[in-house]
Parts: C-alpha cells; sequence; structure tokens
C-alpha cells in the first residue's frame, strides 16, 4: 500500500495534472489521437490499483466494433480500457460523480438514462454515431455487476438500437465481439468465492467501501479475453447474436475461473 501510495502521489497526480487539459484539447479539436491517453491513463490506474491485467485474443480494430462484456468491479474499465481503445456505455449518474464524471467525458463516454424510455434510443444513437466512425464501444450487457462466478442474461435492446443507430449513420454492418473478464488470483493465490465480494461491486456495500476494499487490497490478477468477433448486419436477429455473444462470454469465465486456457479467436461469418 505504502507503494501504491507514492506511486499515485509522484507518477499518477502528475500525469493527471498534464493529461486532463491536453485530453480535453484533444477531444475539442476532434484529433484521431483521442484513445491514446485515455489508454496509458488506464496502465497507470493497474499499476496504483494493483491489477495486473493478462490479455487473450485482441479488440476488432479499424470497423465499427460493439464490444459485449460482462460485470463484476468498477475496475473492470480500467482493466479493459488498458487493453483497447474504447469508448464505455455508462448510467447517466456516473456523470455527475465528482472527478469520476469530468474524467468519463475525456474518454468520451456515452450515457445511458435508465430512468427514460427515449433513453435508450438517445444512448443508441450516441453508439451508432461513435462506432459509424470505424471506433469501438463497449457494452456491460448484463445491465449490473455480478460477483464474478457467474454470467447475468445480456439485454439485447441496446444492441438492437445501436444496429439501427449504425445503418441511420451510414454503416451496414457491426462486429459484436464478446468480451469476459475474470478475477483469478489475489496476490498470486486462487480467488475464493469469499474473496470476490472483496473485489465485485455489490449492492450491500457503498461505492466508497468497495473502493478501500480495493485500494486496500493484495494484488489482483486479472484475464481480460476479446472473443470471436460476428458481423451483424442490417435485418440480423439481434436477439440471436446477443444470446451467442452472452454463451461465448459464459464460456469463457467458467473456463478462466477454473484456471484453463482459452484459444485465440478467430473471425466469424456474417449473420
Amino acid at each position: 500500500m505504502i507503494l501504491r501510495s507514492l506511486f499515485f502521489v509522484f507518477v499518477f497526480v502528475p500525469f493527471m495534472i498534464v493529461v486532463i487539459p491536453a485530453q480535453a484539447i484533444i477531444n475539442a479539436l476532434n484529433l484521431p489521437i483521442w484513445p491514446v491517453l485515455p489508454r496509458l491513463f488506464h496502465r497507470l490506474g493497474c499499476v496504483f490499483l494493483g491489477l495486473r491485467v493478462t490479455v487473450i485474443g485482441s479488440p476488432a480494430k479499424g470497423r465499427p466494433t460493439l464490444l459485449v462484456s460482462n460485470h463484476i468491479s468498477w475496475t473492470d474499465i480500467v482493466a479493459i480500457g488498458s487493453a483497447a481503445e474504447v469508448t464505455f456505455v455508462a448510467k447517466q449518474e456516473v456523470g455527475r460523480w465528482p472527478l469520476v464524471g469530468m474524467l468519463a467525458n475525456l474518454q468520451k463516454t456515452i450515457y445511458v438514462d435508465r430512468t427514460r424510455r427515449a433513453g435508450t434510443g438517445q444512448t443508441a444513437q450516441a453508439m451508432g454515431r461513435h462506432m459509424a466512425g470505424g471506433h469501438a464501444v463497449l457494452l456491460f450487457a448484463e445491465g449490473q455487476s455480478d460477483i464474478g462466478t457467474h454470467v447475468l442474461p445480456f439485454r439485447s435492446a441496446l444492441v438492437g438500437a445501436a444496429q439501427h443507430a449504425m445503418a441511420a449513420a451510414g454503416a451496414d454492418e457491426v462486429d459484436i465481439q464478446p468480451v469476459a473478464i475474470a478475477y483469478r488470483a489475489l496476490q498470486g493465490l486462487p480467488v475464493s468465492r469469499n474473496e470476490r465480494s472483496m473485489i465485485a461491486w455489490i449492492k450491500s456495500k457503498s461505492v466508497w467501501q468497495n473502493i478501500r476494499e480495493i485500494l486496500g487490497g493484495p494484488v489482483k490478477d486479472v484475464v481480460v479475453s476479446f472473443g470471436t468477433p460476428q458481423v451483424l448486419g442490417h435485418g440480423a436477429d439481434r436477439k440471436a447474436i446477443t444470446k451467442a455473444a452472452e454463451r461465448e462470454v459464459r464460456t469463457m469465465l467458467v473456463t478462466l475461473n477454473r484456471g484453463g486456457a482459452l484459444p485465440v479467436p478467430q473471425r466469424s461469418a456474417p449473420l
């Protein structure tokens, strides 16, 4: 903890002092290099939070991509952000959190208002515009975080809405890529079920309690696994492709939790 505190004071804070205004300028000028600094921020964040990230596979690049992932903790964002240049979809209240909201905005986070029916459509339009430019958006498709032992059903509403938004933005198809994140070890030892509550952001804990446990806890070995991209074209069955992505994420998570190895994914044929 002492080393992490020193790293935060002498490395992380000076980095943010320089990078925050620089990223604001890059975003204002709409420069294509905007993902570079956020990814470096997440990599330094992994050091500060004690996350040792192993990456399996690779994110799809150079084409519109919607990554759909399971969700365990707010540290998922830091781990995945260190491995891929993505824009995240988050609940609207995140944008109002002190400092966190500012950092999320600098990474062009797309917000969804769960209290309004029109919120899904507006979010999908923002996702569609971003992906139509050849960028990647990551959606925690369960709609909530879980303890990390299994995968909750994926919600297909935003996938389908994004599909229509993509067409409206002038893109014919989008890659749907499953992503699994698994916390496999604490200080080099396998994570027990009870210890998972020290990592996961569960409803019985406040965000501040969870932050204290993460910062005061041991080094965490995290695996981010990118699955097989599937092409979602106009008129394709969004429920079927969302279900297929859910099954692949579940298979990857179970394998990783059991200490197994995953094959390198290959691109699938269009659906």
